[in-house]
């Protein structure tokens, strides 16, 4: 019996190794794979000419990425600073502040926030907050604006993260034990004062984690964002100006353009650009949080 469990044990070690090594060696296979296959364009242009020129004339091989750049960046930081203090202070208060007949209703919503699928909020963002942003808010800032902006796209990408984001925080703020918050009221600290000093700091090498994986999510959203932003492949120059996100770049174009083997080429450097971008982000943040770690605790 001893030897059939020390059996198992190892089964069941060597197993999860394996699938633990194949989903690394699956990162590597999709990062040569989009490299194979955007090969073409980078042996014809060297990188300084696709990352920073502006002109994208596919039918006259001239491969700009930069207004696309700038426009995943802008909209991606629009959305994470609109999103994260809401969320935030939304999960402090369903968990530190809220009674419990409040948290029963606004759990559900969250849940059903986060199971729509992203073309119910490009819908809901093209019907209301391209006409507001069109009609009433951008008249009072610029001459002109269609609505169909940067601005549009990070609120529509906000308001998407938005219930990812209070999920992951009401879990770490509910994690945190009980007899901290009582031993710093039982000091004399008010409830903010806890919440601040204790319960956030306690959290929050976990709460930039869920930043991270929030930021993650929305460089690589597509539909929503392809259907708000303008699609127009020009720098943005303010928010109210139209930008065109990669993962709308690859969306729009990339079925149509198979039999032309450099614009082929080109937009699945595009989808390699973004790759590396999302994979250096999360690594460039695991090293901040292990220095954040290191500092507060």
């Amino acid at each position: 019996m001893m030897l059939a469990r020390v059996a198992k044990d190892k089964a069941a070690g060597g197993i999860m190794f394996t699938l633990t090594l194949l989903s690394m060696v699956l990162v590597v296979v999709m990062g040569v794979g989009l490299y194979l296959k955007s090969a073409p364009v980078l042996a014809e242009y060297s990188l300084g000419d696709l990352l920073l020129s502006s002109s994208w004339k596919p039918m006259r091989g001239e491969f700009g990425f930069l207004p696309f750049v700038m426009g995943t960046i802008w909209v991606t930081v629009i959305a994470i600073a609109m999103a994260v203090p809401v969320s935030l202070l939304t999960a402090i208060y369903l968990t530190e502040y809220a009674r419990p007949a409040i948290r029963k209703y606004v759990f559900p919503a969250l849940d059903i926030l986060a199971a729509l699928p992203s073309v119910i909020y490009g819908v809901w963002g093209t019907l209301l907050i391209v006409p507001f942003i069109s009609e009433r808010l951008a008249p009072r800032f610029v001459e002109f604006s269609t609505g169909y902006t940067m601005l549009a796209g990070g609120i529509v990408l906000g308001v998407m993260i938005l219930p990812l984001l209070v999920s992951l925080f009401i879990e770490l703020i509910t994690s945190v034990p009980g007899e901290l918050r009582e031993a710093s009221i039982s000091l004399g600290a008010t409830r903010w004062q806890t919440t601040k000093k204790v319960v956030v700091r306690n959290v929050f090498p976990g709460l930039m984690a869920a930043v991270v994986l929030a930021v993650s999510r929305a460089l690589g959203e597509t539909i929503a964002v392809l259907m708000v932003c303008g699609n127009l492949p020009e720098i943005p120059r303010s928010i109210f100006d139209a930008c065109y996100p990669i993962p709308a770049l690859i969306a729009n174009n990339y079925g149509e353009m198979l039999s032309l083997p450099r614009y082929e080429a080109a937009l699945m450097f595009a989808a390699l650009l973004l790759f590396i971008v999302v994979l250096l982000f999360n690594l460039i943040s695991r090293v901040i949080l292990y220095r954040i770690e290191k500092t507060f605790f």
